[in-house]
Parts: C-alpha cells; structure tokens; sequence
C-alpha cells in the first residue's frame, strides 16, 4: 500500500520538484460528484499564489475504494445528489483518513440528506460536529473570526462546518450552507462579487494549508 505519509514527508521536508496533485472524489449513487469542474484548478492557482503551495492545476479523479486514494493529502467531494459508499469504499476511505489524509465536502445543495447516512459507514462510531469560529481552520492562513463564510444564497440558513476527528487532528471538513466550491469556479459562471469569490479562496487556501500541515 502507498503510505501518504511518505509523500507528505517529501513534500515539506525535502521540496517537491513535481507539483503536488489533490483530487476529486468519483463516488457512486448517481450524484453529479463532477460539479464545479474550475473549481480545484482555481483554487490550486489562488493557493499557489498566496500560499507558496506547489499544487498542480490539473482536477485528478480518485474513487473511494482505489489504493490511489492514498497518493494525494487533499480529496474534494461535492454535489447536489445521492451518494453511496460500499462497506469496501467506506473501509478505504476511512483507513485513507486515519493514515494522514484529508476529505472536504462541500454541499453544493441537495448532498445532505444522502451524505450524512454514508457517513456513518465510513465511521459508524463517531458523528459529525459542529466546528467552533475559534477552531484552526479558520485562521490557518486568513481570518475568518465569525467561522464559515457564506459565498450562496440557499435556505436562508447560515453557513456551518461540521468535521470529525482523529487524535486531535481534522481529518473530515463538511461545509454546509455555504457553497465554497461555486465561489471557486470561474466568475464569469456565478457572476459573484470579487469580493465573494475572495472570501471562498481565501477559506479554500486555509482549508489546504491546514490538511497539508496537519
């Protein structure tokens, strides 16, 4: 099996001659886990630029039950639909968390609902909490002191982040409410105020750093 941690272990301690990849979680269940394709790639270029990361701007795919999972400390998932894990999926997925990687899911409205019940296959003993503003996340980098940007308007509910965690480390981030990844995507798709899409990179570069650094 590849270890992550070896990779991360290159990555801070000796350079990375090659951009470092992140990936988009292909998950089963028929949910449009391919939403916001210039998602990653703009928030890689925006992270790169602020943060000094070495990201590489090509979007690669992973599914939850391939050992390529373990190749790379960021996965992004998102959508608006259903989503399924098999008990093999949800092992891989949790043995990839509990190594040294890093899942963010972002509700791109409608995931919910379908999300929260795999979830509990991925780890059926520990359940979603609800992020503090003051918690590490939200000051990795740039400072969010009221907690989780809102970037679109669903509901009317407000933005929350929920994670689990392992040995005082983040291991899962699921935000809610919020919609970072349309904040990311190219603005001539949401035509968003700049200072909208700024907000949701600058909480997209905090959430890389710490993944990376954690």
């Amino acid at each position: 099996m590849r270890i992550l941690v070896s990779s991360l272990f290159f990555l801070f301690f000796f350079g990375s001659i090659q951009a470092q990849e992140i990936a988009v979680l292909k998950y089963g269940g028929g949910g449009d886990w391919y939403s916001n394709p210039t998602s990653l790639p703009n928030l890689a270029a925006f992270c790169n630029q602020q943060i000094k990361t070495t990201i590489s701007e090509k979007t690669e795919r992973v599914t939850p039950g391939s050992i390529d999972l373990f190749d790379y400390p960021f996965v992004h998932m998102t959508g608006h639909g259903n989503v399924f894990f098999t008990p093999e999926e949800a092992e891989n997925l949790r043995n990839y968390l509990l190594s040294g990687g890093f899942l963010h899911i972002d509700d791109n409205y409608g995931i919910d609902e379908y999300l929260r019940k795999e979830l509990v296959k991925v780890f059926p003993n520990t359940e979603l909490k609800e992020l503090p503003a003051n918690h590490p996340i939200f000051n990795s980098q740039f400072n969010f002191p009221e907690g989780l940007p809102k970037i679109h308007e669903h509901d009317g509910k407000r933005p929350q982040a929920f994670g689990i965690e392992h040995e005082g480390r983040l291991v899962l981030l699921y935000t809610l409410e919020s919609d970072l990844g349309d904040g990311w995507e190219n603005p001539e798709i949401h035509n968003d105020p700049q200072e909208v899409r700024l907000k949701a990179l600058r909480m997209g570069a905090n959430i890389i750093k710490y993944a990376f650094e954690n």
